[in-house]
């Protein structure tokens, strides 16, 4: 079965800035009686971690069994949550880009193999 390929970017990095932003601005605001942002980072990277990988399983099982209405809704779970948790750590995503950046370029087998120990 032929799917259609991933497409443009440009909408998705639109979102993923102003998603930025709104993190970045319940993170300062702090009111985790208003803002399930803030809560989350409050209660820490551990809760925060628990949700990504419950968001993670969720976007699995929706992979094998959900529409792709469904694969895209908890696709965006994860994402936010991911963001979340960079947050929750201080990773800025330009690290993220950064790593992304050094991969270009290589074949997926070959850097899954590189981070193989000894």
């Amino acid at each position: 079965m032929t799917r259609p390929p991933l497409g443009p970017l440009a909408r998705l990095a639109a979102a993923l800035e102003h998603l930025s932003g709104t993190i970045d601005a319940r993170a300062l605001e702090g009111d985790s009686g208003a803002s399930w942002t803030a809560r989350l980072l409050a209660k820490g990277p551990d809760v925060v971690a628990a949700k990504i990988a419950e968001e993670g399983a969720e976007l699995a099982e929706a992979v094998i069994r959900e529409s792709d209405d469904h694969v895209a809704s908890e696709a965006a779970d994860v994402i936010y949550h991911l963001m979340v948790g960079l947050r929750a750590r201080g990773v800025p995503l330009d690290a993220v880009a950064a790593k992304l950046e050094a991969r270009q370029g290589t074949s997926g087998l070959a850097e899954k193999a590189s981070r193989k120990p000894d």
